[in-house]
Protein backbone atom coordinates (compact mmCIF):
# COMPACT_ATOMS: atom_id res chain seq x y z
CA UNK A 1 0.00 0.00 0.00
CA UNK A 2 0.67 3.55 -0.64
CA UNK A 3 2.31 5.87 2.13
CA UNK A 4 -0.82 7.61 2.30
CA UNK A 5 -2.99 4.82 2.64
CA UNK A 6 -0.47 3.59 5.44
CA UNK A 7 -1.10 6.75 7.01
CA UNK A 8 -5.17 6.52 6.65
CA UNK A 9 -4.71 2.73 8.43
CA UNK A 10 -3.03 4.26 11.50
CA UNK A 11 -5.42 7.28 11.92
CA UNK A 12 -8.32 5.10 11.68
CA UNK A 13 -6.92 2.98 14.11
CA UNK A 14 -5.96 5.97 16.59
CA UNK A 15 -9.62 7.75 15.93
CA UNK A 16 -11.62 4.22 16.27
CA UNK A 17 -13.39 4.96 19.07
CA UNK A 18 -14.56 8.63 17.59
CA UNK A 19 -18.05 9.50 18.27
CA UNK A 20 -19.72 12.02 16.40
CA UNK A 21 -21.73 13.69 18.88
CA UNK A 22 -18.43 14.34 20.99
CA UNK A 23 -17.09 15.99 17.98
CA UNK A 24 -19.96 18.29 17.54
CA UNK A 25 -20.50 19.05 20.82
CA UNK A 26 -16.53 19.78 20.74
CA UNK A 27 -16.24 22.02 17.85
CA UNK A 28 -19.27 24.71 17.47
CA UNK A 29 -17.86 25.34 13.62
CA UNK A 30 -17.83 21.66 12.94
CA UNK A 31 -21.09 22.19 10.58
CA UNK A 32 -19.25 24.56 8.91
CA UNK A 33 -15.79 23.46 8.55
CA UNK A 34 -16.83 20.07 6.91
CA UNK A 35 -19.45 21.73 4.66
CA UNK A 36 -19.57 24.15 1.14
CA UNK A 37 -21.40 24.93 -1.45
CA UNK A 38 -20.93 24.48 -5.20
CA UNK A 39 -23.06 25.23 -8.51
CA UNK A 40 -26.53 25.57 -6.35
CA UNK A 41 -25.52 22.82 -4.56
CA UNK A 42 -24.74 22.47 -0.55
CA UNK A 43 -23.24 19.32 0.21
CA UNK A 44 -22.62 18.76 4.55
CA UNK A 45 -20.47 15.71 5.02
CA UNK A 46 -20.19 16.65 9.06
CA UNK A 47 -22.21 13.77 9.97
CA UNK A 48 -19.01 11.34 8.92
CA UNK A 49 -17.11 9.92 11.39
CA UNK A 50 -14.09 12.16 10.15
CA UNK A 51 -11.96 15.15 11.53
CA UNK A 52 -9.73 17.57 10.06
CA UNK A 53 -6.91 15.32 10.02
CA UNK A 54 -8.81 13.12 8.04
CA UNK A 55 -9.80 14.98 5.57
CA UNK A 56 -6.11 16.10 5.19
CA UNK A 57 -5.09 12.48 4.90
CA UNK A 58 -7.55 11.84 2.44
CA UNK A 59 -6.74 14.95 -0.04
CA UNK A 60 -2.83 13.27 0.44
CA UNK A 61 -4.19 10.17 -0.91
CA UNK A 62 -5.74 12.21 -3.79
CA UNK A 63 -3.16 13.74 -4.58
CA UNK A 64 -0.52 10.96 -3.95
CA UNK A 65 -3.19 9.05 -6.97
CA UNK A 66 -2.32 11.62 -9.31
CA UNK A 67 -6.06 12.88 -9.21
CA UNK A 68 -5.60 16.34 -10.33
CA UNK A 69 -3.70 14.70 -13.61
CA UNK A 70 -5.99 12.12 -14.07
CA UNK A 71 -9.01 14.73 -14.18
CA UNK A 72 -6.79 17.17 -16.40
CA UNK A 73 -6.61 14.53 -18.91
CA UNK A 74 -10.40 13.43 -18.94
CA UNK A 75 -10.85 17.16 -19.64
CA UNK A 76 -8.21 17.56 -22.39
CA UNK A 77 -9.75 14.35 -24.49
CA UNK A 78 -7.25 11.61 -23.56
CA UNK A 79 -7.86 8.18 -23.66
CA UNK A 80 -8.34 7.31 -20.28
CA UNK A 81 -10.48 4.50 -21.37
CA UNK A 82 -7.72 2.45 -22.01
CA UNK A 83 -9.53 -1.02 -22.20
CA UNK A 84 -11.47 0.10 -25.22
CA UNK A 85 -9.25 2.71 -26.30
CA UNK A 86 -11.47 6.29 -25.88
CA UNK A 87 -11.37 9.86 -24.98
CA UNK A 88 -14.19 10.36 -22.32
CA UNK A 89 -15.71 13.32 -23.24
CA UNK A 90 -19.52 14.03 -21.63
CA UNK A 91 -18.04 17.04 -19.71
CA UNK A 92 -18.23 18.35 -24.14
CA UNK A 93 -21.71 17.68 -24.13
CA UNK A 94 -22.48 20.41 -21.97
CA UNK A 95 -20.39 22.85 -23.27
CA UNK A 96 -22.20 22.90 -26.26
CA UNK A 97 -25.27 25.04 -24.69
CA UNK A 98 -22.44 28.53 -25.73
CA UNK A 99 -21.34 28.64 -21.59
CA UNK A 100 -17.93 29.29 -21.01
CA UNK A 101 -15.22 29.41 -23.23
CA UNK A 102 -13.04 25.81 -22.69
CA UNK A 103 -12.79 24.34 -25.49
CA UNK A 104 -12.90 20.31 -25.40
CA UNK A 105 -10.79 17.94 -28.12
CA UNK A 106 -10.50 14.82 -29.10
CA UNK A 107 -7.54 13.31 -31.38
CA UNK A 108 -6.89 17.05 -32.04
CA UNK A 109 -10.41 18.17 -33.06
CA UNK A 110 -12.53 20.02 -31.16
CA UNK A 111 -15.85 18.55 -30.87
CA UNK A 112 -17.96 21.33 -29.47
CA UNK A 113 -18.83 22.47 -33.02
CA UNK A 114 -20.67 18.71 -33.71
CA UNK A 115 -22.04 18.40 -30.51
CA UNK A 116 -23.82 21.89 -31.46
CA UNK A 117 -24.85 20.90 -34.33
CA UNK A 118 -27.01 17.77 -32.94
CA UNK A 119 -28.30 19.94 -30.43
CA UNK A 120 -29.66 22.62 -32.57
CA UNK A 121 -31.08 19.13 -34.60
CA UNK A 122 -32.70 18.60 -31.44
CA UNK A 123 -34.21 21.39 -30.60
CA UNK A 124 -36.02 22.03 -34.28
CA UNK A 125 -37.28 18.51 -34.21
CA UNK A 126 -38.74 18.79 -30.30
CA UNK A 127 -40.03 21.68 -31.71
CA UNK A 128 -42.08 20.46 -34.40
CA UNK A 129 -43.29 17.77 -31.97
CA UNK A 130 -44.17 20.02 -29.31
CA UNK A 131 -46.13 22.75 -31.64
CA UNK A 132 -48.11 20.02 -33.47
CA UNK A 133 -46.41 21.09 -36.56
CA UNK A 134 -44.94 17.36 -36.95
CA UNK A 135 -47.57 15.03 -37.79
CA UNK A 136 -48.52 11.09 -37.86
CA UNK A 137 -49.73 9.60 -40.73
CA UNK A 138 -53.32 10.66 -39.90
CA UNK A 139 -52.22 14.46 -39.72
CA UNK A 140 -53.32 14.08 -36.11
CA UNK A 141 -50.43 16.14 -33.52
CA UNK A 142 -48.01 13.53 -31.50
CA UNK A 143 -49.55 13.13 -27.92
CA UNK A 144 -47.29 10.19 -26.70
CA UNK A 145 -43.61 10.09 -27.01
CA UNK A 146 -42.11 6.17 -26.38
CA UNK A 147 -38.42 6.14 -25.55
CA UNK A 148 -36.95 2.48 -26.63
CA UNK A 149 -33.96 1.60 -24.93
CA UNK A 150 -31.91 0.09 -21.99
CA UNK A 151 -29.32 0.85 -19.69
CA UNK A 152 -28.15 4.19 -20.39
CA UNK A 153 -30.19 4.65 -23.15
CA UNK A 154 -32.82 4.32 -20.32
CA UNK A 155 -32.30 5.50 -16.92
CA UNK A 156 -30.79 8.54 -17.35
CA UNK A 157 -33.82 9.72 -19.69
CA UNK A 158 -36.38 8.08 -17.36
CA UNK A 159 -34.88 9.64 -14.16
CA UNK A 160 -34.75 13.29 -15.42
CA UNK A 161 -38.41 12.79 -17.29
CA UNK A 162 -40.16 11.71 -13.80
CA UNK A 163 -37.65 14.51 -11.81
CA UNK A 164 -38.78 17.04 -13.95
CA UNK A 165 -42.31 15.86 -14.53
CA UNK A 166 -43.71 19.62 -13.84
CA UNK A 167 -42.00 21.23 -16.79
CA UNK A 168 -43.71 18.55 -19.40
CA UNK A 169 -47.07 20.08 -20.70
CA UNK A 170 -50.66 18.68 -20.29
CA UNK A 171 -51.25 17.13 -23.40
CA UNK A 172 -47.86 15.42 -23.65
CA UNK A 173 -47.36 12.40 -22.32
CA UNK A 174 -43.61 10.28 -22.44
CA UNK A 175 -43.18 6.51 -21.62
CA UNK A 176 -40.22 4.32 -21.35
CA UNK A 177 -39.61 0.96 -22.01
CA UNK A 178 -35.95 -1.02 -21.58
CA UNK A 179 -37.30 -4.67 -20.26
CA UNK A 180 -37.69 -6.93 -23.35
CA UNK A 181 -40.30 -8.77 -21.30
CA UNK A 182 -42.98 -8.37 -23.35
CA UNK A 183 -45.41 -7.00 -20.27
CA UNK A 184 -43.24 -3.78 -20.64
CA UNK A 185 -43.92 -3.28 -23.92
CA UNK A 186 -47.48 -4.26 -23.71
CA UNK A 187 -48.15 -2.07 -21.01
CA UNK A 188 -47.37 0.81 -22.87
CA UNK A 189 -48.81 0.40 -26.01
CA UNK A 190 -52.48 -0.42 -24.68
CA UNK A 191 -52.53 3.10 -23.71
CA UNK A 192 -51.52 4.80 -26.72
CA UNK A 193 -52.59 5.31 -30.40
CA UNK A 194 -50.57 4.93 -33.47
CA UNK A 195 -51.91 7.80 -35.19
CA UNK A 196 -50.16 10.07 -32.61
CA UNK A 197 -47.39 8.21 -31.31
CA UNK A 198 -43.85 8.99 -31.99
CA UNK A 199 -41.51 6.35 -30.95
CA UNK A 200 -37.09 6.81 -30.30
CA UNK A 201 -35.21 4.00 -30.91
CA UNK A 202 -32.22 4.70 -28.99
CA UNK A 203 -29.36 2.27 -29.83
CA UNK A 204 -25.54 3.35 -30.71
CA UNK A 205 -24.91 0.43 -32.75
CA UNK A 206 -28.77 -0.49 -33.66
CA UNK A 207 -27.98 -4.02 -32.63
CA UNK A 208 -28.83 -3.91 -29.10
CA UNK A 209 -31.28 -7.13 -28.68
CA UNK A 210 -33.54 -6.01 -26.01
CA UNK A 211 -33.95 -2.51 -27.51
CA UNK A 212 -34.23 -4.33 -31.01
CA UNK A 213 -36.84 -6.48 -30.73
CA UNK A 214 -38.95 -4.18 -28.76
CA UNK A 215 -38.74 -1.53 -31.54
CA UNK A 216 -39.33 -4.32 -33.80
CA UNK A 217 -42.53 -5.26 -31.93
CA UNK A 218 -43.63 -1.78 -31.71
CA UNK A 219 -43.33 -1.32 -35.22
CA UNK A 220 -45.91 -4.27 -35.59
CA UNK A 221 -48.03 -3.41 -33.30
CA UNK A 222 -47.84 0.42 -35.40
CA UNK A 223 -48.45 -1.77 -38.60
CA UNK A 224 -51.46 -3.93 -37.22
CA UNK A 225 -53.08 -0.66 -36.30
CA UNK A 226 -53.43 1.80 -38.94
CA UNK A 227 -49.95 2.41 -40.34
CA UNK A 228 -48.24 1.29 -43.52
CA UNK A 229 -44.70 0.51 -43.87
CA UNK A 230 -44.28 3.89 -45.70
CA UNK A 231 -45.57 5.27 -42.30
CA UNK A 232 -43.05 4.31 -40.26
CA UNK A 233 -41.08 7.62 -41.08
CA UNK A 234 -43.49 9.71 -39.83
CA UNK A 235 -43.74 7.63 -36.35
CA UNK A 236 -40.06 6.85 -35.74
CA UNK A 237 -37.24 8.34 -35.28
CA UNK A 238 -33.30 7.19 -34.05
CA UNK A 239 -30.53 7.76 -31.83
CA UNK A 240 -27.63 6.30 -33.04
CA UNK A 241 -24.64 5.72 -35.38
CA UNK A 242 -25.61 2.88 -37.50
CA UNK A 243 -27.33 4.60 -40.51
CA UNK A 244 -27.54 1.47 -42.52
CA UNK A 245 -29.77 -0.60 -40.04
CA UNK A 246 -31.64 2.71 -39.10
CA UNK A 247 -32.87 2.71 -42.98
CA UNK A 248 -33.17 -0.90 -42.98
CA UNK A 249 -35.46 -0.19 -40.01
CA UNK A 250 -37.73 2.09 -41.96
CA UNK A 251 -36.72 5.16 -40.19
CA UNK A 252 -35.88 8.12 -42.66
CA UNK A 253 -31.46 8.59 -41.64
CA UNK A 254 -33.14 12.55 -41.62
CA UNK A 255 -34.35 11.71 -38.32
CA UNK A 256 -31.46 10.09 -36.81
CA UNK A 257 -29.73 11.70 -34.25
CA UNK A 258 -26.00 10.82 -33.81
CA UNK A 259 -23.41 10.94 -31.44
CA UNK A 260 -20.12 9.99 -30.15
CA UNK A 261 -17.51 6.81 -28.80
CA UNK A 262 -16.39 9.14 -26.23
CA UNK A 263 -19.95 9.46 -24.72
CA UNK A 264 -20.51 6.45 -22.62
CA UNK A 265 -24.15 5.00 -22.35
CA UNK A 266 -23.97 5.60 -18.90
CA UNK A 267 -22.78 9.11 -19.11
CA UNK A 268 -25.35 10.07 -22.39
CA UNK A 269 -28.32 11.81 -21.47
CA UNK A 270 -26.91 15.08 -21.96
CA UNK A 271 -26.39 13.71 -25.86
CA UNK A 272 -29.20 13.16 -28.47
CA UNK A 273 -29.97 10.25 -25.86
CA UNK A 274 -31.42 13.06 -24.15
CA UNK A 275 -34.05 13.45 -27.48
CA UNK A 276 -37.03 12.41 -24.89
CA UNK A 277 -35.71 14.81 -22.65
CA UNK A 278 -35.57 17.43 -24.41
CA UNK A 279 -39.40 16.98 -26.44
CA UNK A 280 -40.88 16.38 -22.88
CA UNK A 281 -39.55 19.02 -21.03
CA UNK A 282 -38.43 21.81 -23.86
CA UNK A 283 -34.87 22.46 -25.18
CA UNK A 284 -34.50 25.50 -23.15
CA UNK A 285 -35.40 23.53 -19.90
CA UNK A 286 -33.31 20.64 -21.56
CA UNK A 287 -30.08 23.42 -22.21
CA UNK A 288 -30.49 24.69 -18.32
CA UNK A 289 -30.14 21.00 -17.22
CA UNK A 290 -26.94 20.90 -19.62
CA UNK A 291 -25.71 24.41 -18.05
CA UNK A 292 -26.07 23.32 -14.86
CA UNK A 293 -23.91 20.41 -15.13
CA UNK A 294 -21.79 22.43 -16.76
CA UNK A 295 -21.35 24.54 -13.79
CA UNK A 296 -20.06 21.50 -11.84
CA UNK A 297 -18.02 20.60 -14.46
CA UNK A 298 -16.30 24.35 -14.32
CA UNK A 299 -16.18 23.76 -10.58
CA UNK A 300 -14.70 20.41 -10.39
CA UNK A 301 -11.78 20.77 -13.09
CA UNK A 302 -10.72 24.55 -10.95
CA UNK A 303 -11.54 24.67 -7.52
CA UNK A 304 -8.95 23.31 -5.30
CA UNK A 305 -8.97 19.75 -3.83
CA UNK A 306 -10.03 21.11 -0.27
CA UNK A 307 -12.81 22.77 -1.11
CA UNK A 308 -13.85 20.23 -4.28
CA UNK A 309 -17.49 18.86 -3.74
CA UNK A 310 -17.26 16.04 -6.07
CA UNK A 311 -13.96 15.29 -4.41
CA UNK A 312 -14.90 15.43 -1.35
CA UNK A 313 -18.01 13.44 -1.92
CA UNK A 314 -15.86 10.63 -3.34
CA UNK A 315 -13.17 11.14 -0.80
CA UNK A 316 -15.45 9.83 2.06
CA UNK A 317 -17.08 7.76 0.00
CA UNK A 318 -13.70 5.83 0.24
CA UNK A 319 -13.08 6.51 4.00
CA UNK A 320 -16.21 4.63 4.57
CA UNK A 321 -15.93 2.25 2.07
CA UNK A 322 -11.98 0.92 2.62
CA UNK A 323 -11.47 1.90 6.43
CA UNK A 324 -14.97 1.57 8.18
CA UNK A 325 -15.98 -1.45 6.49
CA UNK A 326 -19.34 -0.20 4.40
CA UNK A 327 -20.42 -2.71 1.82
CA UNK A 328 -23.32 -0.69 0.67
CA UNK A 329 -24.75 3.03 0.26
CA UNK A 330 -28.18 3.93 0.83
CA UNK A 331 -29.09 7.20 -1.54
CA UNK A 332 -32.69 8.63 -0.32
CA UNK A 333 -33.99 11.05 -1.31
CA UNK A 334 -36.79 13.73 0.06
CA UNK A 335 -38.42 14.70 -3.07
CA UNK A 336 -40.71 12.11 -4.67
CA UNK A 337 -40.18 13.30 -8.03
CA UNK A 338 -36.18 12.01 -7.55
CA UNK A 339 -37.65 8.37 -6.92
CA UNK A 340 -35.98 6.70 -9.89
CA UNK A 341 -32.32 8.63 -8.75
CA UNK A 342 -30.95 5.68 -6.74
CA UNK A 343 -31.90 3.41 -9.84
CA UNK A 344 -29.47 5.57 -11.78
CA UNK A 345 -27.06 6.00 -9.64
CA UNK A 346 -27.14 2.53 -9.19
CA UNK A 347 -25.44 2.06 -13.15
CA UNK A 348 -23.56 4.90 -12.82
CA UNK A 349 -21.89 3.86 -9.81
CA UNK A 350 -21.52 0.01 -10.02
CA UNK A 351 -21.09 -0.08 -14.00
CA UNK A 352 -18.61 2.23 -13.32
CA UNK A 353 -16.58 0.77 -10.26
CA UNK A 354 -18.00 -2.39 -9.63
CA UNK A 355 -14.20 -3.77 -11.04
CA UNK A 356 -12.45 -6.08 -9.08
CA UNK A 357 -9.03 -5.71 -11.20
CA UNK A 358 -6.95 -2.35 -11.87
CA UNK A 359 -6.27 -0.46 -14.70
CA UNK A 360 -2.96 -2.60 -15.24
CA UNK A 361 -5.19 -5.83 -15.29
CA UNK A 362 -3.73 -6.84 -11.70
CA UNK A 363 -6.55 -7.54 -8.77
CA UNK A 364 -7.32 -5.05 -6.62
CA UNK A 365 -6.24 -5.74 -3.40
CA UNK A 366 -8.98 -3.68 -1.76
CA UNK A 367 -12.17 -2.95 -1.93
CA UNK A 368 -14.15 -0.75 -4.53
CA UNK A 369 -17.48 0.05 -5.66
CA UNK A 370 -20.22 -0.71 -2.91
CA UNK A 371 -23.57 -1.57 -3.35
CA UNK A 372 -25.89 1.59 -4.54
CA UNK A 373 -29.38 1.08 -3.46
CA UNK A 374 -32.40 3.72 -2.03
CA UNK A 375 -36.04 5.03 -2.26
CA UNK A 376 -37.66 8.42 -1.16
CA UNK A 377 -37.93 9.34 2.60
CA UNK A 378 -40.27 9.22 3.76
CA UNK A 379 -41.53 5.72 2.17
CA UNK A 380 -38.30 3.82 3.20
CA UNK A 381 -38.77 5.14 6.49
CA UNK A 382 -41.07 2.30 6.98
CA UNK A 383 -39.34 -0.11 5.05
CA UNK A 384 -35.54 -0.63 5.28
CA UNK A 385 -34.33 2.30 7.82
CA UNK A 386 -35.00 -0.23 10.76
CA UNK A 387 -32.03 -2.01 8.99
CA UNK A 388 -30.29 1.47 8.94
CA UNK A 389 -30.49 2.35 12.11
CA UNK A 390 -30.49 -0.71 14.19
CA UNK A 391 -28.52 -3.21 11.66
CA UNK A 392 -25.24 -5.20 12.25
CA UNK A 393 -24.15 -3.33 9.51
CA UNK A 394 -23.41 0.45 8.69
CA UNK A 395 -25.03 1.79 5.88
CA UNK A 396 -23.84 5.24 5.26
CA UNK A 397 -26.77 7.39 3.77
CA UNK A 398 -26.93 10.16 0.92
CA UNK A 399 -30.00 12.33 1.86
CA UNK A 400 -31.30 14.17 -0.97
CA UNK A 401 -33.87 17.30 -0.50
CA UNK A 402 -35.02 20.45 -2.10
CA UNK A 403 -35.62 23.51 0.40
CA UNK A 404 -38.50 24.66 -1.43
CA UNK A 405 -41.47 22.48 -3.29
CA UNK A 406 -42.78 23.69 -6.74
CA UNK A 407 -45.08 26.68 -5.66
CA UNK A 408 -47.56 25.76 -8.41
CA UNK A 409 -47.69 22.34 -7.53
CA UNK A 410 -47.37 21.73 -4.15
CA UNK A 411 -50.62 20.93 -2.48
CA UNK A 412 -49.93 22.53 1.26
CA UNK A 413 -46.66 24.15 2.71
CA UNK A 414 -46.68 21.58 5.63
CA UNK A 415 -46.02 18.66 3.60
CA UNK A 416 -43.36 20.30 2.29
CA UNK A 417 -42.18 21.35 6.04
CA UNK A 418 -42.66 17.86 7.40
CA UNK A 419 -41.05 16.58 4.34
CA UNK A 420 -37.35 18.31 5.32
CA UNK A 421 -38.11 17.90 9.04
CA UNK A 422 -37.98 13.86 8.24
CA UNK A 423 -35.25 14.44 5.97
CA UNK A 424 -33.21 16.56 8.62
CA UNK A 425 -34.23 14.16 11.86
CA UNK A 426 -33.30 10.57 10.12
CA UNK A 427 -29.91 12.18 9.24
CA UNK A 428 -29.36 13.53 13.42
CA UNK A 429 -31.09 10.10 14.66
CA UNK A 430 -28.64 8.20 12.93
CA UNK A 431 -26.04 10.10 14.17
CA UNK A 432 -26.44 10.70 18.06
CA UNK A 433 -28.47 7.13 18.23
CA UNK A 434 -30.93 6.69 21.56
CA UNK A 435 -28.46 5.21 24.98
CA UNK A 436 -29.54 2.31 27.55
CA UNK A 437 -29.82 5.30 30.00
CA UNK A 438 -31.78 7.59 27.82
CA UNK A 439 -34.18 4.59 26.85
CA UNK A 440 -34.43 3.65 30.49
CA UNK A 441 -35.32 7.01 31.92
CA UNK A 442 -38.31 7.29 29.35
CA UNK A 443 -39.46 3.74 30.98
CA UNK A 444 -39.14 4.75 33.82
CA UNK A 445 -41.58 8.06 32.92
CA UNK A 446 -43.58 5.63 31.58
CA UNK A 447 -44.22 4.06 35.47
CA UNK A 448 -43.19 0.50 33.92
CA UNK A 449 -41.77 -2.06 35.80
CA UNK A 450 -38.05 -2.57 36.46
CA UNK A 451 -38.54 -5.89 34.85
CA UNK A 452 -40.52 -4.40 31.94
CA UNK A 453 -37.57 -1.88 31.44
CA UNK A 454 -35.10 -4.46 31.75
CA UNK A 455 -36.53 -6.34 28.76
CA UNK A 456 -37.64 -3.72 26.77
CA UNK A 457 -34.33 -1.32 26.87
CA UNK A 458 -31.69 -3.18 24.71
CA UNK A 459 -34.69 -3.32 21.67
CA UNK A 460 -35.07 0.24 22.09
CA UNK A 461 -31.47 1.42 22.26
CA UNK A 462 -30.12 3.02 19.11
CA UNK A 463 -26.25 3.30 18.42
CA UNK A 464 -26.12 6.27 16.72
CA UNK A 465 -22.33 6.67 15.40
CA UNK A 466 -23.80 6.04 11.59
CA UNK A 467 -22.47 8.47 8.89
CA UNK A 468 -24.70 10.36 6.42
CA UNK A 469 -24.42 13.15 3.98
CA UNK A 470 -26.79 15.81 2.66
CA UNK A 471 -27.08 17.62 -0.23
CA UNK A 472 -29.49 20.49 -0.15
CA UNK A 473 -30.81 22.59 -3.43
CA UNK A 474 -33.22 25.18 -3.12
CA UNK A 475 -35.22 23.96 -5.45
CA UNK A 476 -35.83 21.10 -7.89
CA UNK A 477 -34.93 22.78 -11.27
CA UNK A 478 -33.59 21.48 -14.31
CA UNK A 479 -30.79 23.42 -13.83
CA UNK A 480 -29.60 21.92 -9.81
CA UNK A 481 -30.78 18.81 -11.18
CA UNK A 482 -28.27 18.98 -13.44
CA UNK A 483 -25.41 20.04 -11.32
CA UNK A 484 -26.64 16.96 -9.37
CA UNK A 485 -26.23 14.49 -11.78
CA UNK A 486 -22.85 15.70 -12.26
CA UNK A 487 -21.76 16.17 -9.22
CA UNK A 488 -22.21 12.24 -8.50
CA UNK A 489 -20.52 11.78 -12.15
CA UNK A 490 -17.69 13.36 -11.40
CA UNK A 491 -17.94 11.65 -8.08
CA UNK A 492 -17.88 8.05 -9.56
CA UNK A 493 -14.41 9.16 -11.63
CA UNK A 494 -12.44 10.15 -8.05
CA UNK A 495 -13.05 7.14 -6.82
CA UNK A 496 -12.39 4.99 -10.25
CA UNK A 497 -8.85 7.33 -9.59
CA UNK A 498 -8.59 6.21 -6.02
CA UNK A 499 -9.66 2.20 -6.37
CA UNK A 500 -6.76 2.61 -9.55
CA UNK A 501 -10.11 1.26 -11.77
CA UNK A 502 -10.98 1.87 -15.33
CA UNK A 503 -14.58 3.68 -14.70
CA UNK A 504 -15.37 3.55 -18.14
CA UNK A 505 -15.81 0.29 -19.28
CA UNK A 506 -18.17 -2.38 -19.06
CA UNK A 507 -17.04 -5.67 -19.47
CA UNK A 508 -18.95 -7.51 -17.41
CA UNK A 509 -22.45 -6.91 -19.27
CA UNK A 510 -20.95 -9.06 -22.27
CA UNK A 511 -20.99 -12.73 -21.40
CA UNK A 512 -24.29 -12.79 -19.97
CA UNK A 513 -25.32 -11.54 -23.36
CA UNK A 514 -23.46 -14.09 -25.64
CA UNK A 515 -24.80 -16.96 -23.62
CA UNK A 516 -28.31 -15.64 -23.84
CA UNK A 517 -28.12 -15.25 -27.65
CA UNK A 518 -26.39 -19.16 -27.22
CA UNK A 519 -29.41 -20.31 -25.09
CA UNK A 520 -32.32 -18.57 -27.25
CA UNK A 521 -31.39 -19.42 -30.10
CA UNK A 522 -31.33 -23.21 -28.59
CA UNK A 523 -34.74 -22.57 -27.13
CA UNK A 524 -36.10 -21.13 -30.65
CA UNK A 525 -35.22 -24.98 -31.97
CA UNK A 526 -36.11 -26.63 -29.26
CA UNK A 527 -33.16 -28.36 -28.55
CA UNK A 528 -30.72 -28.06 -25.71
CA UNK A 529 -26.87 -28.73 -26.27
CA UNK A 530 -24.37 -30.16 -24.21
CA UNK A 531 -22.92 -27.58 -24.24
CA UNK A 532 -24.26 -26.12 -20.54
CA UNK A 533 -24.11 -26.97 -16.98
CA UNK A 534 -26.54 -29.55 -15.77
CA UNK A 535 -28.50 -26.66 -13.38
CA UNK A 536 -28.70 -24.91 -16.76
CA UNK A 537 -29.41 -27.77 -19.41
CA UNK A 538 -32.28 -28.41 -16.59
CA UNK A 539 -34.04 -24.63 -16.54
CA UNK A 540 -34.28 -25.05 -20.39
CA UNK A 541 -35.66 -28.38 -20.56
CA UNK A 542 -38.02 -27.22 -18.04
CA UNK A 543 -38.79 -24.11 -20.19
CA UNK A 544 -39.17 -26.31 -23.21
CA UNK A 545 -41.81 -28.49 -20.85
CA UNK A 546 -39.26 -31.48 -21.67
Amino acid sequence: MSAAWTALESHHAAIANLRMADEFANDSKRATNFSLDAAGLFLDYSKNRITTETKSLLIALAREHGLEARRNAMFAGEHINTTENRAVMHVALRAGVGRGARRFSVDGKDVVPEVKRVLEHMQRFSHQVRDGVWKGYTGSAITDIVNIGIGGSDLGPLMVCEALRTYIPQGLNVHFVSNVDGAALDCVLSSVDAETTLFIVASKTFTTQETLTNATSARSWFLENGGTHADVAKHFVAVSTNAAAVAKFGIDTANMFEFWDWVGGRYSLWSAIGLSIAIAIGMDAFEELLAGANEMDEHFATAPLEKNMPALLALVGVWNVNFLGATSQCVAPYAQDLHRLPAYLQQLEMESNGKSVDRDGKPLTMASCPVIWGEPGTNGQHAFFQLLHQGTSTIPVDFIAALHADSEHELDASHHRLLLANCFAQSEALMVGKSAEQVRAELVAQRMSEAEIAALTPHKVFSGNRPSNTLLMSELTPKSLGALIALYEHKVFVQGVIWNVNSFDQWGVELGKQLAKTIDGELKLGVVSGAHDGSTVALMRRALGK
